[in-house]
């Protein structure tokens, strides 16, 4: 990626950092740039402030992998949730969507991204070891796999059906809700929910 020119060193690095964020090209990364430029100086150092607090404090939960500030975090830890039910998904924006539809009172396990053998990723890259261990570990009865519809998300959840299934757990896969190729965080509530709700086995 070629850097923006400008008469500024620190413009130039402040537009190329924010170019690097997913879904943000040259205009837009300039625009926030010179937005900042105009704003008063306490609400710039509120930004940096939030993005450093941000990558001190959160982590990932010890026991779901999703983040959290607290380990393990609250929905681990809290009393109310059924703990007889896993629902695994890609990455920790996907428990925030799955949460938001008020549906969904178990818990998680974030797997950290899906296979993709062409990307070098194999089941050593994702906490698939960690979600055996849990497993085995709990009296789970039920397994519903949130991997998204994509080809990745697919061959997560078939291989996952393969490894979960001689345990004696019954393992669903949320219904076809979502369009293929689409992403949970993507998704509104409404279809999120109607896809938990169809869930079927796998």
């Amino acid at each position: 990626m070629i850097p923006p020119y400008y008469d500024s060193d620190a413009l130039t690095a402040l537009v190329t950092e924010f170019m690097k964020l997913p879904g943000i090209g040259r205009k837009s990364a300039q625009r926030i740039a010179f937005y900042l430029l105009k704003a008063p100086e306490e609400e710039a150092k509120a930004l940096a402030r939030s993005v450093q607090e941000l990558k001190e404090k959160l982590r990932l939960c010890s026991v779901c992998f999703t983040l959290t500030e607290k380990d393990p975090c609250s929905i681990c830890n809290h009393d109310g949730r059924e703990r007889s039910m896993i629902c695994v998904v890609e990455e920790p924006s996907d428990v925030l969507s799955l949460e938001r539809t008020k549906e969904y009172r178990g818990l998680y396990h974030v797997l950290g991204g899906a296979l993709s053998p062409l990307d070098g990723i194999g089941p050593e890259q994702l906490h698939i070891r960690e979600l055996r261990e849990r497993l085995e570990g709990d009296e789970i009865r039920e397994v519903i796999v949130a991997t998204n519809p994509t080809t990745e998300g697919e061959t997560t959840a078939l291989y996952l059906a393969k490894l979960i299934r001689p345990l004696g757990i019954r393992v669903t896969r949320i219904a076809r809700g979502l369009p293929v190729g689409s992403a949970l965080d993507l998704a509104d509530e409404v279809t999120l929910k109607r896809s938990l709700e169809g869930r079927t086995e796998i």
